[in-house]
């Protein structure tokens, strides 16, 4: 599975995503230079949000729509976070520019059918679906139905929600979907991750995986690759200190650095299935065991488990053939030291 110039099957290689989200303070320059910035920190992917406090809600102040569950935004109402939160649609074309600019591919989370077709228009190369409108059947539908590829953040989801999700996308005929294991909280507790659950997302469901990330350290990026991950989200800010509603859960350049790090050294370590032994490793196989004359013996003496043993180094027979030479005799007189060879032993060939 292709998004843009990443190949999500290629050679065991993890996409890692910044989520520009609310980083920006409205300020375009702000949204560039954090582009830049997650490029030079090893990002792969640009992830913007296309929405509007109109697209998502409604303004209206009555207890149904005033935030107050002990979350960051505590106090204002659904419509005046978005409004802080949303990133101007008139912005997206140059941000798109500047990504590929960057080599960085670049696509949004649509959060109604508007969005779509706005997205669309740019050629973007995927659509994602947040946490939150997992439930929302009919965006999923019409995003599917662009035929790109569709990324499902699970965080609110029961299994049943995953699984609607999944066959509306199949129904729509994309079969290409990718789910991210996700703990819908800001900052999330690192012992809600249970990574396992990606696992059992891939095996139920038939799809790729991966996971978008709220904790503030680097364990689930890593341990995600180590379970077959293919696709990292993490917030990505420019500076901490610019705040906004995104900022508390967000890694700086650094941070995010960081991380690219050790997923990459996790793919490094994980490498492929592969029995050879490296030119390195060789070179140390002469440290193995093998089979060791290791008394002064006369040609015609039996060989005995006094006289013969298996030590290290390895630089004679084979420590399987042990048994075999048990009681037969030597063919000459050998010093203690000297590495056991098939000539050494009558009626014996290796």
């Amino acid at each position: 599975m292709k998004i843009g110039h990443f190949n999500l099957t290629e050679n065991g290689r993890v996409m890692l995503i910044a989520e520009l989200s609310a980083n920006h303070n409205h300020r375009l320059d702000v949204a560039i230079d954090t582009i830049r910035a997650a490029a030079k920190a090893g990002a792969d992917a640009i992830k913007l949000q296309t929405y509007t406090a109109d697209t998502l809600t409604i303004d209206c102040d009555n207890e149904h729509f005033r935030i107050g569950h002990g979350t960051l935004w505590d106090g204002k109402t659904l419509y005046n976070l978005y409004k802080e939160a949303y990133t101007p649609w008139e912005w997206h074309a140059e941000l798109y520019r500047i990504a590929r600019e960057e080599g960085l591919v670049c696509f949004s989370s649509p959060f109604d059918a508007t969005a779509v077709d706005f997205l669309e228009a740019l050629d973007t190369p995927a659509h994602k679906i947040a946490s939150f409108e997992i439930q929302d059947i009919p965006l999923i539908r019409y995003a599917a139905s662009k035929g790109k590829p569709i990324i499902i953040s699970t965080g609110i989801a029961m299994e049943e929600d995953v699984r609607l999700a999944v066959e509306t996308c199949r129904a729509a005929g994309n079969d290409q979907v990718v789910l991210l294991k996700c703990t819908s909280a800001y900052p999330a507790p690192l012992e809600e991750a249970n990574l396992r659950t990606m696992q059992d997302l891939r095996e139920r469901f038939g799809v790729m995986v991966g996971v978008s990330d709220h904790t503030m350290d680097h364990t689930v990026p890593v341990v995600a690759t180590a379970l077959g991950g293919c696709l990292i989200e993490k917030h990505f800010i420019l500076d901490r200190n610019l705040g906004g509603p995104d900022a508390a859960f967000s890694l700086d350049p650094a941070g995010f650095a960081e991380m690219a790090r050790q997923v990459r050294d996790v793919e490094t370590a994980l490498g492929r299935v592969s029995y050879e032994r490296s030119e390195l490793v060789e070179k140390n196989r002469k440290f193995a065991r093998s089979l060791f004359v290791v008394d002064d013996v006369k040609a015609g003496e039996a060989i005995t488990a006094a006289n013969v043993r298996s030590i290290r180094p390895g630089f004679g027979l084979h420590p399987r053939y042990y048994d075999t030479v048990l009681g037969k005799t030597f063919t000459r007189d050998i010093v203690r030291g000297t590495p056991l060879s098939a000539d050494h032993i009558a009626g014996f060939s290796a």
